[in-house]
């Protein structure tokens, strides 16, 4: 079975077993790696040394390894040692896109946790694989295990009661 329709099924599954449960599958992003470098464009960087963070405004981009994410500001909290500077979290904010080989997330905030290798966006939150959509209030990526969940917790979830909603393509059959 492939992706595509393995993801459709195990959603339609989730889905069909009732409104209290969460929305799950297995993400793109399975295995990515997050000890890749982190490379970072943006209009403008404050380095706040003493607090181990630098933050980036305007039109911000990364990339580490196939994955990107667009923000409108990035804070970046970092530890230094005799090894070098090492990337521990990523925050952003401002209308955030994540984006896989094959799936698009959206939403108001993203915590990418390296140390962890979590994800979390958080604000009317938008999963997109192909023409399949799930929306939510919370969506958390176990980069770990490629499990992906969304439910309807969250600053700024649907308006629908905190609902988790979504919309599958369906093969079509010939007449």
């Amino acid at each position: 079975m492939t992706r595509g329709p393995a993801l459709l099924l195990s959603t339609l599954l989730i889905l069909s077993a009732g409104p209290a449960l969460s929305q799950g599958s297995v993400s793109a992003l399975k295995g990515h790696n997050s000890n890749a470098p982190v490379d970072v464009e943006a209009d403008r960087i404050e380095v706040q040394d003493r607090a181990d963070r630098a933050i980036f405004s305007g039109n911000v981009q990364v990339r580490q390894a196939d994955m990107t994410m667009n923000a409108a500001r990035l804070t970046v909290a970092y530890s230094g040692g005799a090894s070098g500077t090492q990337i521990q979290r990523l925050d952003a904010s401002g209308g955030v896109t994540v984006r896989s080989p094959s799936e698009t997330a959206r939403g108001s905030v993203a915590i990418y946790d390296l140390d962890r290798r979590l994800i979390t966006m958080l604000g009317n939150v938008t999963l997109t694989q192909g023409q399949n959509t799930v929306n939510g209030g919370r969506l958390v990526i176990d980069l770990n295990s490629g499990r992906s969940t969304i439910d309807g917790k969250g600053v700024g979830a649907t308006g629908q009661g905190g609902r988790v909603t979504g919309r599958f393509t369906v093969k079509q059959s010939g007449n």
